[in-house]
């Protein structure tokens, strides 16, 4: 007995037919193409990232930086630990509310601003896109990441509801 079904253009179990898998695949393969930009700062992507809202505005309230990069605590948590003793960042209690905590640039985290500044450039150079091209993929990304954030946001609001009834 064959338990695999046969290969049609009809079958909506092929990974090709999976909106998922692309998007998972250039996401693994992008943070490929960031790590020899990333490494002579002593960064990884994920670093990166947080590095790119913290030179954008510095302090950051933790929840506000999970956020902003869709991340929950216990992924970030230990993230920041590693950023912390890697001498990037600082954490440090908001004094205005003792249960919430800044997450700040130490002056070695601010002065790698200069250092990274190439790396979008370097990033189109290699995957040969431009502007236009770059700025279209990215809009269409962001369209998908405010249409995924607003349905979670309606099925964790549903979630409270249905808990509180």
């Amino acid at each position: 007995m064959n338990s695999k079904p046969p290969k049609t253009e009809n079958n909506p179990l092929l990974l090709d037919h999976q909106l998922c898998f692309p998007l998972y695949a250039a996401t693994n393969l992008l943070t490929r193409v960031y790590r020899p930009m990333l490494e002579p700062l002593g960064l990884t992507y994920s670093q990166y990232l947080v590095m790119l809202v913290l030179w954008e505005r510095s302090p950051v309230k933790v929840g506000d930086l999970g956020d902003c990069l869709h991340l929950e605590n216990g992924t970030l948590t230990p993230l920041l630990k590693r950023m912390e003793h890697g001498g990037f960042i600082t954490r440090q209690r908001d004094p205005g509310d003792e249960r919430r905590v800044l997450i700040a640039l130490t002056p070695h985290g601010d002065e790698l601003r200069h250092a990274a500044k190439h790396i979008p450039e370097m990033l189109s150079r290699q995957l040969g896109i431009d502007e236009v091209a770059g700025a279209e993929l990215r809009n269409a990304v962001k369209s998908l990441v405010g249409v995924l954030t607003n349905k979670r946001y309606q099925n964790s609001t549903l979630s409270s509801k249905r808990s509180s009834e």
